[in-house]
């Protein structure tokens, strides 16, 4: 591990967690990701071995420790106390970049995978009906375009291909709107008022969607930020 050579809390902090990679890593694992398989298939461009290099490092600093999965199958990454102590910080990074450096997205900052995969992890089950719901959505401006969303109380999943169940629904989107909307820089209303997001469906369905998908935990103050630049 590099090292600052200062006897500081802040350097030694750094030198565990401010790698590039390391707080993205621990976003994932702040949200229940524990396989190495999902790890990776929310962080698009870390190789495999650097993977592995920083999840050694938080083990060995003692942020997660790695246990047997269900069946002992294969090993999981788990946070332990210390690693749960950092929640905290990574709101405040990213609720800092929501007010004071960020935009509109970048082209290549827009990965479908990742946004289907952190809606899904969002979506409020309670809510839902006693009953398989599926959601297709057409992603606009992303040649990965076809995505669905099969929902139950007790499992939610995202397929990249058709699961063959008949769709509930249907959600046309810019992948960049979408985006948007999940980060909280539109809302729903807005968003379907300028045809920027159209869902079709059996009304009744149309209208409790927006309840079942709960927005990014950063959505408020990513709104926040959007307000303070924008002109008065």
């Amino acid at each position: 591990m590099n090292t600052y050579g200062q006897y500081c809390p802040v350097a030694k902090g750094s030198e565990i967690i401010a790698d590039r990679w390391t707080p993205l890593i621990l976003r994932e694992l702040l949200a229940d990701i524990h396989r190495f398989s999902d790890l990776q298939r929310g962080l698009p461009g870390i190789s495999r071995s650097l993977l592995v290099n920083r999840l050694r490092r938080l083990e060995a600093a003692g942020v997660l420790e790695r246990r047997p999965g269900p069946g002992g199958r294969h090993l999981e990454y788990h946070l332990t106390a210390a690693g749960w102590a950092l929640r905290p910080v990574v709101m405040e990074l990213g609720e800092w970049a929501a007010r004071w450096a960020f935009g509109d997205p970048e082209p290549a900052e827009l990965k479908p995978e990742v946004l289907m995969g952190w809606m899904t992890r969002r979506v409020n089950r309670e809510l839902l009906p006693d009953r398989r719901i599926v959601v297709r959505f057409d992603l606009e401006r992303t040649t990965k375009r076809w995505w669905w969303l099969v929902m139950q109380p007790n499992d939610i999943s995202v397929c990249r291909t058709d699961p063959r169940f008949d769709a509930d629904l249907l959600v046309r989107a810019g992948l960049d709107d979408l985006y948007r909307l999940w980060l909280g820089r539109i809302t729903f209303g807005a968003a379907r008022a300028q045809n920027l997001v159209q869902i079709e469906g059996p009304s009744s369905l149309v209208r409790a969607f927006p309840s079942w998908m709960a927005l990014s935990p950063l959505a408020p103050a990513v709104r926040a930020g959007a307000s303070r630049s924008s002109p008065a």
